[in-house]
């Protein structure tokens, strides 16, 4: 069995080899799929084949995959003797890649499956897309702001009104040349959004995870496509805490020796796309009767509404783990509001209005406030448990947590015991 390594270019890859306890340059071969595969046929059954985690890297492991006994791609924030050594080159990263792959030290990124590499390429195109737009919009409101044309009157200054309200100003030549220019970028890439979003609505009609977290208010079929391409096979995630972790909204912990341990920021170390969606639908989410918006205006009221909309965003993340756990909708959902989406999406996806018929989306005003009603006891019902869950006694003596001291009726340096006691002779 022999482990061999390849350092990815855009051209060319450089190959190292292990055999016999030795490593040797193996030379270079260009990055293409000819060449590739003709690598590929001269590879053994049982080698095992590493590669860094770059561009091209999927396409080679899955030419390399029918031919090895395994192709690891490694990740590239944790190959550490790679990124920090002194003598950089790509021979030396292929040896040294060769070199832990040998010796079971390689960190392993997931791969996705195909259907899963093809949400995240059209979601990421989608970003990219929304940021130029945005740019674009905030070009036309400098336009105005030096002309100084104020604030405009209506909330969407890019609808029919706005541009209405725009047409009225004598603005200069080239001011005017700046906001019709910037007008026709808009259009532009609104089409180009809206047929990707016509594409993912076609991919979310086929996904049950993506219909099942559209069960929850707030949560929107941008949103919920991001969660399901970030995560993937939710198997993966053992328990709750691992999925928040992966996201990077677990806290920061600083431990040594026998002091307490010392909780921060979040570690911000997952998907920074999941990480703004999970907290762009709490921010929905919380202005909705719900558990959620209970769970929220308790932790603002003690430390603030930005970190009360992060936690909530965790809280969300959690939710998400189980329901797709256990495959089950949101229990605390407003099945008009799931209709009404679930119909959103078959527009997008192509299907023809239904004019002159009674959509199964529709839902009455009085079917509505039932719904309203019913989320508002619910919320009251989590406010009364969490109330009745703080009144309870907490232990103490023996029997209490550990590192929980401050919270007990004591102050001073008996509740907040800076070290340890000394031992028992």
């Amino acid at each position: 069995m022999r482990s061999i390594a390849l350092d990815v270019h855009r051209d060319f890859c450089e190959i190292a080899i292990k055999e016999a306890g030795e490593v040797r340059s193996a030379g270079r071969i260009k990055t293409n799929r000819e060449q590739l595969e003709l690598f590929a046929h001269s590879l053994g059954a049982d080698d095992r084949v590493a590669l860094e985690a770059t561009g091209p890297a999927a396409a080679i492991a899955r030419i390399l995959e029918p031919h090895v006994a395994r192709v690891v791609v490694a990740n590239t924030r944790r190959v550490r003797a790679i990124a920090e050594a002194k003598v950089k080159t790509d021979r030396v990263d292929a040896q040294t890649l060769c070199e832990l792959l040998d010796a079971g030290f390689l960190p392993a990124t997931w791969s996705p499956d195909e259907q899963t590499r093809a949400l995240r390429g059209l979601l990421g195109r989608r970003e990219r897309l929304v940021r130029s737009r945005t740019r674009a919009k905030n070009a036309v409101h400098a336009a105005l702001g030096r002309e100084l044309k104020g604030r405009p009157p209506m909330s969407d200054l890019f609808g029919s009104q706005g541009r209405a309200w725009l047409g009225q100003f004598g603005l200069p030549g080239h001011e005017r040349r700046i906001v019709e220019s910037c007008l026709r970028e808009i259009d532009f890439l609104s089409q180009e959004i809206a047929a990707l979003e016509s594409e993912l609505a076609r991919l979310a009609l086929d996904s049950a995870a993506i219909k099942r977290l559209m069960t929850v208010p707030g949560v929107s079929l941008v949103s919920a496509a991001t969660f399901v391409a970030v995560v993937a096979d939710i198997r993966r995630f053992p328990s709750p805490k691992k999925l928040v972790g992966y996201v990077g909204l677990d806290p920061k912990v600083r431990q040594s020796g026998e002091q307490a341990a010392r909780h921060g920021r979040i570690s911000k170390q997952g998907s920074a796309p999941a990480r703004h969606m999970l907290c762009e639908a709490a921010w929905i989410a919380v202005r909705t009767p719900g558990p959620l918006r209970a769970f929220y205006e308790r932790l603002r009221a003690r430390r603030g509404a930005q970190i009360a909309l992060v936690a909530t965003g965790r809280k969300l993340c959690v939710l998400f783990w189980h329901l797709l756990t256990r495959e089950e909708d949101y229990a605390f959902g407003r099945p008009s509001l799931s209709r009404h989406k679930l119909r959103r999406l078959e527009l997008k996806a192509g299907d023809p209005p239904r004019r002159g018929q009674r959509s199964g989306s529709a839902a009455s005003k009085r079917e509505q406030r039932h719904e309203r009603e019913l989320s508002e006891q619910v919320e009251q019902a989590y406010r009364r448990l969490v109330a009745d869950w703080e009144q309870k006694p907490r232990k103490s003596g023996a029997g209490a947590t550990p590192g929980r001291a401050s919270s007990s009726h004591l102050t001073g340096q008996a509740a907040r015991q800076g070290k340890a006691p000394d031992p028992a002779l």
